[in-house]
């Protein structure tokens, strides 16, 4: 074991090397064209020059491909995720967009069982497929007469060079069969996404989950209930700050562990979100639990 480690700090220094100067050739060639964007129909407009071809990514990943041929203990900078249908690499993680390059296996598409549900991401994106696969692709949107349920409309065929927008706030989508392996570049916009995750059944539509899609509501939902299970009713000024947050999923978690921690203590907070939270859905819920509050107070 001791002599592999020249060969490991010496590859370190190699990957630091070769990593820098891709993080400066991403900065050039994509971050530039990104900075200060703001909303996500600007974010989408320079998504849509970026990949009306995708040659340049070969030219941006090349020297990591050499590296890697040419140093086994090579480690490139690149933050992968593989399951059982599709490896992806994120190629550009900016304040604005982020950039994934992913592989999509005909092979195991064929040999699994079809997914029961589909899920709406919640952020708009556009992808390149540089390889379509003539891959068939299942589509649903929610319904105009009802967004609590999600509706099937016209299937899709990929073919090479395909750029397709997609509104993950309404909208969702499953590749289902491919002749050979789809290769996709996608750019995701994060202005203008909804702060949630929603999943819906694919047989008739009804919402079977909803989860957040911001790390940091989730850390801090985290907290909080850390919080209310170690009995701190010294955090009350933490869980009043939270129930003022931005994000409306996080202002409502937090009062449901207050209320589970010190109902009492929290009844006035309540009472005030359930008159002026600017969600609707938040003041509904708060206003219903209000009245069952009070009305367990009142036979205590």
């Amino acid at each position: 074991m001791t002599s592999l480690a020249p060969a490991v700090s010496g590859a370190r220094a190699r990957s630091t090397c070769a990593n820098a100067a891709f993080a400066d050739a991403v900065r050039d060639r994509v971050g530039a064209r990104f900075d200060g964007l703001g909303n996500a129909d600007a974010v989408q407009e320079q998504a849509r020059v970026l990949l009306s071809d995708s040659d340049w990514i070969a030219d941006l990943i090349a020297p990591l491909v050499d590296a890697l041929r040419a140093d086994p203990w090579f480690d490139p900078a690149l933050r992968m995720t593989r399951d059982a249908l599709r490896t992806a690499v994120v190629l550009a993680d900016l304040p604005s967009v982020t950039l994934t390059a992913s592989v999509t296996s005909a092979a195991a598409l064929a040999g699994i069982d079809p997914p029961s549900t589909v899920v709406l991401s919640g952020r708009r994106a556009l992808t390149r497929y540089v390889r379509g696969g003539e891959a068939q692709v299942r589509r649903w949107r929610l319904a105009d007469a009802d967004p609590r349920r999600c509706v099937e409309i016209a299937r899709l065929t990929l073919h090479d060079g395909d750029l397709i927008e997609l509104d993950g706030r309404r909208e969702g989508r499953l590749i289902v069969a491919a002749a050979s392996d789809v290769v996709a570049i996608t750019a995701t916009a994060k202005p203008g996404a909804d702060a949630l995750i929603h999943e819906f059944a694919i047989a008739d539509g009804t919402p079977v989950r909803s989860a957040t899609a911001d790390d940091r509501a989730s850390r801090a939902e985290l907290l909080l209930a850390l919080l209310r299970a170690s009995g701190r009713s010294d955090a009350v000024d933490s869980f009043d700050a939270m129930t003022r947050d931005p994000a409306f999923h996080l202002r409502w978690a937090a009062m449901r562990e207050w209320l589970m921690l010190d109902a009492r203590a929290a009844r006035p907070r309540l009472a005030e979100m359930a008159a002026k939270d600017p969600d609707p859905g938040v003041r509904a819920a708060a206003a219903q639990t209000l009245n069952r509050l009070d009305a367990r107070i009142a036979a205590a």
